[in-house]
């Protein structure tokens, strides 16, 4: 025999489905710019493991990867439909560059998959990078210079303006490499010309960005993990130029010796910058003592990190530098387990606040059936992807 009122019906969890829809929505709602910097983070740490012959972890890491770009793109696109006047308001705001980080994801799972000799799967993915860079690197700077209502400031450059210049070289990366398993002259053409617009746009950001750190005062709150970027924007030129040195001359235009002079060039400044990014994240930490908590930023660091390893071990042994090679291989355990640290942080912030929401949740939905809504996640206009320098 009923009470006549009807009792909320409930998930196997425990979790009202209404509350699961409201919480869904709530976090597409708040969907980082640059959340698939997770996609890019965990693919070169995949590709880095290949490279050093550790093709189970590869594995599993290319997997994690491909099905975190399965979620995270469509729920870019529900963003865009359920929610465009925020989406708008981040494509014309500092952190529109981070949008960047959906053709980049693609590019660089395009490039894991191209020894394994997946060469259909890897065209599809580049297809889609290739296009998505096009749309996205003409038309965040024609949007930003074009905006009537939005209020540019030099203090709104920030480190995820060299995703401008990544994304150039992800698609080089990922057409010199398919390039050297399939016939045709289109795809070494199209990775020596994005080699080259890379190049520029890293120049171009470079100073803007110094400039910014330079002549701006910047807050230890403000100095974010997106200024690792500059390091990363710097190794993937140099990955580019490795794998267009695996293609014939007649096809890139470019000599070999440009490429490893380049190379050399850019390794060695990246290189360089390391004690600089450290240095200012023992300024922020530990002087300043800002917390050090995980954010989505982190995988800002993931990205460089897995990068700057497979360079160097790439370099080294496209130009037979034996030490450069052997510690391009210690690099990758290092990147491999910084990303497992990294990981590890993700999920237990996630959860964390997950479990208190879900009680809270439930609590008000028994007490109320309807009234009890979820508090969504914190908006990530603050969020280290698209904040200050």
């Amino acid at each position: 025999m009923t009470n006549g009122s009807a009792q909320p019906s409930h998930s196997a969890g425990g979790r009202p489905p209404r509350a699961s829809r409201a919480a869904v929505s709530a976090a597409v709602a708040d969907l980082n710019a640059g959340s698939l910097a997770f996609v890019m983070g965990t693919g070169i740490v995949s590709t880095a493991l290949y490279v050093n012959g550790a093709g189970t972890a590869s594995a599993v890491l290319l997997w994690v990867a491909v099905a975190g770009f399965a979620v995270l793109v469509p729920a870019y696109g529900w963003r865009l439909l359920r929610h465009r006047r925020r989406f708008v308001t981040d494509f014309l705001g500092p952190r529109s560059f981070a949008f960047l980080t959906l053709a980049i994801s693609a590019n660089v799972l395009a490039a894991r998959f191209v020894p394994d000799g997946r060469t259909a799967v890897a065209g599809a993915f580049l297809a889609f990078g290739a296009l998505g860079w096009l749309l996205l690197d003409y038309g965040i700077p024609i949007a930003l210079i074009t905006a009537v209502r939005r209020k540019p400031s030099f203090d709104h450059v920030n480190g995820t303006w060299f995703l401008w210049a990544v994304g150039s070289e992800s698609v080089a990366v990922a057409a010199a490499s398919l390039a050297a398993v399939t016939p045709g002259h289109v795809l070494p053409v199209l990775a020596a010309a994005c080699w080259t617009i890379g190049l520029v746009q890293y120049l171009l950001m470079a100073g803007l960005v110094l400039a910014r750190l330079l002549a701006r005062r910047v807050q230890a709150e403000g100095l974010m993990t997106s200024v690792w970027i500059f390091m990363g924007a710097a190794v993937i030129a140099v990955l580019a130029a490795v794998r267009l040195m695996a293609l014939p001359q007649s096809d890139t235009l470019l000599s070999r010796d440009l490429l490893v002079g380049t190379s050399v060039v850019l390794w060695s400044f990246s290189t360089w910058l390391i004690p600089l990014l450290l240095a200012l994240g023992v300024w922020r930490h530990v002087i300043r003592r800002v917390p050090l908590r995980y954010d989505l930023g982190w995988w800002n660091l993931v990205f460089p990190i897995g990068m700057y390893a497979v360079a160097t071990h790439e370099l080294g042994r496209a130009t037979g530098t034996s030490w450069m090679t052997s510690v391009g291989r210690w690099e990758v355990w290092f990147a491999a387990g910084f990303w497992a640290v990294v990981f590890v942080a993700m999920v237990a912030t996630w959860c964390r606040p997950r479990r208190s929401s879900d009680r809270e949740v439930s609590a008000g939905a028994d007490a109320a059936p309807g009234a009890g809504q979820p508090v969504g996640p914190r908006s990530t206009a603050e969020s280290s992807t698209g904040s200050a320098p």
